[in-house]
């Protein structure tokens, strides 16, 4: 069976809306961010990211990872990938031309778009986006972000979705990594397409699932 090792409020979530839309079983074993705990050394801390028995699964000290049957694999988007590859269906690639696609959508938000998101979401979470060092940070990830979502917005002006025209990995990966920025109404108001292909992924079962699980869990 697939082991998940990663709590939802993380960069897990991508990978348990995976597993949902690919209706595939698996056990999710919580593990916390080490950054979140006073001391994750503490004799009593949470099971986290640094615990040593974590670090023997992922010596990176990182979530998310899966065990599939012994084969221990990290990185979200990889992740999402290879579940792809490996139960095919609708959401994966049908030719060797939607890999090459999904895998450069998939690509482009980790590179493109996460950098600068991750910052507007930590302000958030911080409750920090009032505050002149939080607004400043917003404002600057924001102008970093203005470009990529120009760039989704016209690929979107003709399309429902990234590849194929039906949803697949691609819009799932991407999807998740824009939720970071999603707040921010100087990047969603000058794209409509944008928010109509969120909106879109988020009407999925799958993520409905996924969220609700979220929200009782963390």
């Amino acid at each position: 069976m697939l082991i998940i090792y990663g709590i939802y409020k993380s960069r897990a979530s991508r990978n348990y809306w995976m597993v949902r839309e690919l209706g595939i079983e698996f056990k999710a074993v919580p593990v916390v961010q080490a950054r979140l705990l006073d001391d994750p050394h503490a004799s009593d801390a949470k099971f986290n990211s640094l615990s040593p028995e974590f670090l023997r699964v992922n010596p990176n000290g990182q979530i998310p990872i899966v065990d599939d049957d012994g084969l221990v694999l990290w990185e979200s988007i990889a992740i999402n990938l290879y579940l792809a590859r490996k139960h095919r269906g609708s959401i994966s690639a049908q030719s060797v031309q939607e890999e090459g696609l999904i895998e450069m959508w998939s690509f482009w938000a980790v590179n493109e778009v996460e950098p600068h998101a991750i910052k507007i979401v930590y302000v958030h979470d911080a409750g920090q986006q009032d505050t002149p060092s939080g607004k400043e940070t917003l404002a600057l990830a924001s102008s970093m972000l203005k470009r990529p979502f120009q760039i989704l917005n016209l690929h979107l002006s003709d399309q429902n979705y990234l590849v194929g025209n039906r949803f697949t990995v691609a819009d799932l990966n991407v999807a998740e990594i824009l939720r970071y920025a999603i707040t921010e109404e100087v990047l969603t108001g000058p794209n409509p397409n944008v928010v109509a292909w969120y909106e879109r992924c988020h009407e999925r079962s799958a993520f409905k699932d996924m969220w609700s699980a979220r929200a009782q869990l963390g």
